[in-house]
């Protein structure tokens, strides 16, 4: 309803006011939904604001289109106060089943997330990229989508040669109950150690990366098996983090296909095009002073070459490109963006994200000195049994255990997705766990305090029709917003949008049922509350679902 509403309000002030953009903002403590319009109109009209306010709410009012909507001038601010009628429709709404999905699209979206290089475990920084991503495809396929995640594998790159060389050298074996990718990581470092101390050694890296660019079967074999290895310990981390993609796609396929030496060949033709040893495009025209080099001078291509090919491919197949990146991509992601322009290809939407860090410090894979995704999620889990065991001693230790697993991921999905991607974050043990804050298991609780009350309060007639305390009303308008904040994640690809919706949500349901008692009302306030109690579980149940968090119904 809210979103309706805001369209209807929308399309009735911009025939009002010959206006062609209206901007709608949240009304606060005096309205559902406030427009300054007046300002635009000033300007115009060579009349104050607060005037032109006044005049149009008289106008609005009268409109038949907005029967049920309040329309009041507050100074310069035209506010909009919805009905009754608008609350009975958002809880008939909001008690079905999958409220706030839409219906499906045509428009089919290709979403590219994590993508780590597979030198070594996935650690915190990686998995704020997973998390916004997962969580970006979980409000797309809400709204509507077709979506397909995908995971770029890079195999061709230094890094890669390097684990080769490490693994034919250096290599004791496995180490007990050591998974893959850790085992990669841990020669990975030695062979790092290794070249450093032995700088001739060099030779051999550059010799496989030569290799890898023929596509000589044993080394594209090696690479292959070997990085393969790496995505299997990535894949279980993911799975403990509730992110799961659909396809990976592999950097040197778009070489053994011929489609990086294609798209090379036309951007040869271009006026940018500069070969003198190395091939680069001089991108100045879009601002970079940096050349944007696509083969080095002993021959081989660089990663930008194969990912301009792959761009090329998704563009192609997809009607809408979305890529999640780390801040530290911008340049690389801004060439590549300018060169796909120049050859009339589609750019992608990039998702830029701030890096996140443990409170231990700063990490490096080269060095050794990182805290692993699975490092980060044995201790939450630990901790997160510790706070179940102290809140529920009576559950069995299998069922306890369950609970606190669910809640260690909420918490750690919640407080990376929390902050907006264009801020770095410290993620804060205490803070993401804390059950009484604005936390994954915060909103959690809240959705298990409402299961509780439902299941108290046995079979009863819904009401929708004697919504009265200020909190019951607080609450419903809340819970109609839920579509609206889907729609503004999905077009913004702000998905901390989704996390502050549920932490609110929370708040006014806690309000709620701390100042309104629900089961020892009587008569049709009981039926009306349960009603309301069951929107709000419903529509936890989604937010918490489409966050990628478990919605628990007993904690």
């Amino acid at each position: 309803m809210f979103t309706e509403t805001y369209t209807l309000i929308e399309r009735v002030l911009k025939a009002c006011t010959d206006e062609t953009e209206i901007a709608l903002t949240d009304g606060g403590e005096h309205a559902d939904l406030a427009s300054t319009v007046a300002y635009a109109l000033a300007k115009k009209r060579h009349q104050a604001p607060k005037v032109i306010a006044e005049e149009l709410a008289v106008k609005l009012a009268a409109n038949p289109e907005l029967a049920g909507i309040r329309v009041e001038a507050l100074g310069p601010y035209l506010n909009f106060s919805f009905g009754p009628d608008y609350l009975q429709e958002t809880l008939k709404a909001a008690v079905q089943d999958n409220f706030g999905t839409s219906p499906k699209k045509s428009v089919r979206v290709v979403l590219e997330h994590t993508s780590a290089n597979p030198n070594g475990p996935l650690h915190v920084g990686h998995i704020r990229n997973s998390i916004l991503g997962d969580t970006l495809v979980r409000a797309f396929r809400k709204a509507g989508y077709r979506v397909e995640v995908q995971y770029y594998v890079n195999d061709m790159g230094r890094q890669i040669a390097i684990v080769a060389y490490g693994f034919d050298h250096l290599d004791t074996g496995a180490e007990p109950g050591e998974k893959e990718d850790h085992h990669i990581a841990r020669v990975y470092v030695a062979a790092n150690r290794d070249l450093e101390a032995n700088p001739d050694k060099g030779a051999e890296i550059d010799e496989r990366m030569q290799l890898i660019e023929k596509r000589d079967p044993a080394t594209a074999t090696r690479f292959r098996e070997l990085v393969s290895s790496c995505l299997d310990g990535f894949k279980v981390t993911l799975q403990g983090l509730n992110v799961k993609h659909d396809r990976f796609i592999w950097e040197s396929d778009f070489v053994k296909i011929g489609d990086m030496e294609k798209v090379l060949a036309r951007l040869a033709k271009i006026p940018q095009a500069v070969q003198d040893g190395t091939f680069s495009l001089d991108l100045s025209s879009c601002g970079y002073k940096k050349s944007y080099v696509l083969r080095r001078s002993d021959g081989t291509s660089v990663y930008a070459a194969r990912d301009l090919a792959y761009h090329i491919w998704k563009g192609r197949n997809f009607d809408r490109v979305i890529d999640v990146l780390g801040a530290d991509h911008k340049l690389i992601t801004g060439q590549l963006i300018c060169t796909l322009r120049l050859i009339a290809e589609k750019p992608p939407e990039v998702v830029h994200f701030e890096f996140v860090s443990l409170p231990e410090g700063s990490m490096s894979t080269r060095a050794g000195t990182f805290v692993s995704a699975d490092e980060l999620i044995e201790e939450m889990q630990k901790r997160a049994v510790e706070e179940v065991q102290v809140r529920r001693p009576e559950l069995p230790v299998e069922e306890r255990d369950e609970i606190a697993a669910s809640v260690a991921r909420a918490a750690i999905r919640y407080d990376i997705i929390k902050v907006s991607p264009e801020k770095a974050t410290v993620f804060d043990w205490k803070e993401a766990l804390d059950f009484d804050r604005q936390s994954g298991p915060y909103v959690q609780y809240a959705h298990a305090r409402a299961c509780s009350i439902l299941d108290r309060a046995g079979p009863f007639q819904e009401r929708y029709d004697l919504l009265e305390s200020p909190y019951e009303i607080a609450l419903a308008k809340q819970i109609g917003k839920f579509p609206f904040i889907i729609e503004s994640v999905v077009r913004e690809l702000r998905p901390h949008l989704l996390a502050t919706y549920a932490r609110d949500l929370a708040d006014h349901f806690n309000t709620f049922y701390h100042y309104d008692p629900v089961l020892k009302g009587e008569g049709p306030v009981r039926e009306s509350r349960l009603t309301l109690v069951l929107a709000a579980e419903k529509t936890l149940k989604e937010v918490l679902e489409t966050l990628g968090i478990d919605a628990l119904r007993s904690m």
